[in-house]
């Protein structure tokens, strides 16, 4: 069918949720607003949906979520006798109309649906899996995208983002739904009445919040630290767990960025929800002004991802990078587990590809095993699953990447923002009371193991013509790709979709293990690198940039020529 007979399908079918009427009588007769809208489906990707909230077949509505769980359940009921699927939300736009019409799909498929009774962090997710036994999980969010968007994660019965496998069988499931008429269903009461959705009790979320107070290392030096803390939930999911756990290790002064309280899925005072940029922050940064607290804490809006801010000595707050408060996080983990001799034997500890590796040397240092995987917090998750396999679950001690996701312990199987704004504080606390700052700890992380700078760079490549410019964009690396980055030779190239790294000297070839990805790797002189690759779940490519110098401002000269450098290599 065309863009226009697909509109024209949707204004007669789509009667069930108002919103979507009035929006296709809005664009009626703009070409191109109904072509963004129908010229292809939303893709079912490795973890599920993600798309902007609206009508049509390439946005998240009641309709492409009750096809996906149609699919999703046909998987479900096809692998497992007598499956059950844990639901959680966040606090975005209709994220409990799209749980509650996942609930009721999956009711229809004779499929018990364990739903929580409001908004809950993803990590609450996975727990809930793992706890009730389900045999798959589904969070409704989108992370940290801005308002117009939502998504629709699924999850194995390991508490992991399905893998790669599972997701294509259940992307086969989905495309063989018709979207109007081919998922069943029921209304969310008659699940209820019938039992097969149920709410999930407080009970759960207790045994969670005990899980997470597990891996804390020295928290009863927290209460008598005076540490002081500003939080912001970024009017997202961390608000009720994340308090609850700093009241539980004793943190006495917490003070909640107002504005940013409550949820709203408008996020009114922060366009961008997302902990990495200072924009997110700049409430808490405000009210720091005031306050005065040795830490600013913010949460993403399904709190599995978290920032900081810490205070200078001249009481600016300086903002943290991911790579920074992961490498902070293992060196403490690793230095006070391995003094009160809770260390397991043959440790291990996992980060990405695209994640400082400062952590190797802090690795090596403490005899632990780091392992790599591909960008994904589910390849982390993986590796937690192999350990537990051979009944080793208690070697993993951490785990992150670079784009702010933490996870010590083996209890879920994603990253997890409430364990991490436990240990996160937990280290401020426990370092205050040695007289160290957490600006302190880094410079000497820096004078211990080098000054490594990394930094990320997105280049957007929105609609129809995006997606073919970023496949155009990785071919033409893949096969004229640059000999020098910002004055360094290109030593070696990794290319994950051949799996194999070549010596660009030798033209030597070396197979790389990990599965199959659209990522390439420039490996550089001086122990510099750029990574790219298409994101899996935003229409845009991302460039990672790693340099190291015998001083930061070295490191940072060395960054600004490698971003100038490939900017133009890119076209952008």
């Amino acid at each position: 069918m065309t863009e226009k007979e697909l509109y024209q399908l949707w204004c007669e079918k789509a009667v069930d949720d108002p919103d979507l009427q009035t929006e296709l009588k809005a664009i009626e007769g703009d070409d191109e607003a109904i072509q963004d809208r129908f010229y292809r489906d939303l893709e079912f990707g490795t973890g599920g949906l993600r798309g902007v909230i609206g009508a049509g077949a390439f946005r998240l509505n009641v309709y492409t979520i009750r096809r996906a769980t149609q699919g999703l359940a046909d998987y479900v009921n096809e692998a497992y006798s007598d499956p059950a699927v844990a639901i959680s939300y966040d606090s975005r736009i209709k994220s409990d109309v799209f749980a509650k019409e996942a609930a009721a799909v999956l009711a229809a498929n004779g499929i018990k649906a364990y739903i929580y009774t409001e908004l809950m962090p993803t990590p609450c997710l996975s727990w809930a899996v793992r706890e009730l036994k389900c045999q798959a999980g589904i969070m409704v969010t989108a992370s940290h995208n801005p308002a117009k968007y939502n998504g629709y994660k699924v999850y194995g019965d390991d508490g992991c983002q399905i893998t790669l496998d599972a997701a294509n069988a259940v992307i086969g499931k989905i495309n063989a739904v018709d979207m109007f008429g081919g998922a069943k269903t029921v209304s969310f009461e008659e699940g209820l009445a019938s039992g097969k959705i149920e709410y999930i009790g407080q009970e759960v979320i207790d045994k969670y919040l005990d899980k997470v107070s597990e891996q804390g290392i020295h928290t009863d030096l927290v209460a008598d630290s005076g540490l002081k803390v500003v939080y912001t939930p970024l009017n997202g999911t961390g608000n009720k767990p994340v308090r609850a756990i700093l009241k539980k290790i004793g943190i006495k002064e917490v003070t909640v960025v107002p504005e940013q309280e409550l949820p709203d899925g408008n996020f009114p005072t922060c366009p961008f929800p997302n902990p990495e940029i200072r924009e997110a922050l700049q409430k808490g940064l405000e009210l720091c002004e005031t306050v005065k607290p040795d830490l600013l804490l913010a949460t993403d809006p399904d709190c599995d991802r978290v920032g900081i801010a810490v205070p200078d000595p001249d009481g600016n707050y300086v903002l943290f990078s991911g790579n920074e408060v992961g490498a902070l996080l293992l060196k403490y983990i690793c230095q006070e587990r391995t003094a009160l001799g809770t260390m397991p034997e043959k440790p291990v500890a996992v980060k990405t590809i695209v994640t400082t590796d400062i952590c190797q040397k802090i690795a090596d240092e403490f005899g632990v095993e780091l392992r790599n995987v591909l960008t994904g917090f589910k390849f982390i998750g993986e590796q937690i699953g192999f350990l537990e396999q051979d009944n080793e679950a208690d070697r993993y001690i951490f785990g992150f990447e670079e784009s702010y996701g933490y996870l010590a312990g083996s209890y879920v199987r994603d990253k997890d923002a409430v364990v991490a704004s436990m240990l996160i504080c937990e280290m401020a606390a426990f370092y205050r009371t040695k007289g160290i700052s957490l600006l302190k700890a880094r410079e000497e992380l820096y004078k211990q193991y080098g000054n490594y700078l990394h930094s990320q760079e997105s280049f957007q490549c929105e609609g129809a013509s995006g997606m073919e410019r970023m496949k155009q964009i990785m071919s033409d690396l893949r096969t004229n790709g640059p000999k020098e980055i910002g004055g360094l030779k290109v030593v070696s190239v990794a290319d994950y979709v051949a799996s194999e790294q070549t010596d660009t000297a030798t033209g030597e070839k070396t197979i790389l293990t990990l599965p199959k990805s659209d990522v390439l790797a420039f490996n550089l002189e001086q122990g510099a690198s750029v990574i790219i690759r298409p994101s899996g779940t935003e229409p845009k490519i991302k460039a990672y940039y790693t340099t190291i110098g015998d001083t930061r401002a070295d490191a940072e000269a060395q960054e600004a020529k490698l971003k100038a450098d490939f900017k133009a290599v890119l076209g952008f």
